[in-house]
């Protein structure tokens, strides 16, 4: 089990916590999608919280399973994003859930109540640092904080033989994360990836499709943007520079802050942001910059002039993930309420909806039966190609949390 101990926030990771949520992914609507992936800095900080309660940490996995009345209560409370979720055209039905309810006849009790991680865990971590039960059977939370719910023992252990079809299915690309190595514990709901993209009537008609370029190409000085997160510019430069985001030193996050301190002082790179970036992107006063997929997907719809790549070198993925809560009641049917969204029919229904990466393969000619040009997206669809280029950001102790974020604020001037 982690160590428990009550922890105050650094000034560094409290400006880190402030940035993303008032301008990073944190601030940004369902939509956008883009909350902040990399925000260790606040689960360390609610976790703190809970020693000035004198509430005691949960035991390890064994101690966190309860009574499993599934077989009885043919129910599942299920906690989610807003608009994460298929919806009729009516907007009365979510069909995907009523087909699950038809076909097993176990009643989904579906609640929009997660708008923040901080927000959510703030709700949850009560009942489940006292051993109760939340009120809540399957919950979807980002990366870093399903990491952290699964180290201090606070999530249930997943029964192989409940998830036939999420364990034959599920994409390469997020089948061994570092925090949870072959998903014992969680199953990725949606991927985030973080591309490069560019306006291609700004650049002239050329495409950019590396980081060597943003920070390099003379034409582009003054016209490019990273990203105000840490994880997401660090990662796409260490992959840069052949360095792996997953197995990274000191050494090799320091040469990252290098190389891009070099392009900040010769003023290549305008600026570093949030989600705002996308308006200077249309209108072409920034020509390239290091983005997120789901706000590319949304900027093309309007614009034609944008257009995103996949370095040579690799990408950024982060996820959203589903998790069984500590003393849930009904294990079992939220356990079936995952595997069921790992059946292609039912992914590629989802995807057609919320347009993030799907992690479920064989959904595309699903898919290409509801709208041919989502299929085709790899936005939405990763090829095999571009999913062998998905890297993911590992997994940070707090005293590397404090350390590199006070080299990044000072990099970006936060």
């Amino acid at each position: 089990m982690e160590s428990y101990e009550p922890e105050r926030l650094s000034p560094v990771q409290l400006a880190a916590m402030r940035r993303s949520l008032t301008s990073g992914r944190g601030a940004l609507t369902r939509r956008s999608l883009l909350r902040a992936s990399g925000m260790g800095a606040l689960a360390l900080g609610g976790i703190a919280t809970l020693g000035a309660c004198g509430i005691p940490p949960a035991g390890r996995a064994e101690g966190a399973a309860a009574d499993d009345h599934s077989e009885k209560e043919k129910e599942v409370a299920f906690s989610n994003w807003t608009e994460y979720m298929d919806v009729s055209d009516d907007e009365k039905t979510r069909p995907t859930l009523a087909a699950f309810t038809k076909r097993t006849g176990i009643r989904v009790k579906y609640t929009e109540d997660i708008n923040d991680n901080v927000e959510f865990f703030g709700k949850i971590k009560p009942q489940l640092a006292a051993g109760q039960n939340t009120g809540r059977d399957l919950i979807c939370v980002t990366d870093w904080l399903a990491a952290r719910i699964i180290r201090l023992g606070w999530a249930q252990k997943l029964d192989p033989s409940n998830l036939p079809h999420a364990f034959a299915n599920i994409s390469a690309q997020f089948r061994t994360p570092d925090w949870d190595p072959g998903r014992a514990y969680s199953y990725p709901w949606t991927g985030i990836p973080t591309v490069i993209a560019y306006n291609a009537k700004a650049t002239g008609g050329r495409k950019v499709d590396s980081v060597t370029q943003l920070l390099d190409d003379p034409k582009l000085k003054g016209r490019v943007s990273f990203l105000s997160e840490m994880r997401d510019t660090i990662g796409m430069t260490l992959l840069d520079q052949g360095k792996d985001p997953g197995k990274f030193t000191d050494t090799d996050f320091d040469g990252a802050i290098g190389r891009l301190q070099k392009a900040v002082d010769k003023k290549q790179i305008r600026r570093f942001t949030g989600n705002d970036y996308t308006a200077d992107l249309s209108k072409g006063d920034i020509a390239a910059c290091v983005g997120w997929a789901g706000d590319i997907i949304q900027l093309q719809a309007d614009n034609p002039d944008i257009k995103f790549a996949i370095p040579a070198a690799g990408y950024i993925t982060s996820s959203d993930n589903l998790l069984v809560p500590a003393q849930a009641r009904h294990k079992t049917n939220a356990e079936k309420l995952i595997d069921y969204y790992y059946e292609p029919p039912v992914a590629a229904q989802l995807a057609a909806y919320i347009n993030y990466v799907c992690p479920v393969d064989g959904v595309r000619d699903e898919l290409a039966k509801i709208d041919e040009s989502m299929a085709s997206n790899t936005l939405i669809l990763p090829d095999r190609e571009m999913a062998a280029k998905s890297r993911s950001f590992r997994s940070l102790s707090t005293e590397e949390e404090t350390a590199y974020e006070e080299k990044f604020t000072k990099l970006i001037g936060a």
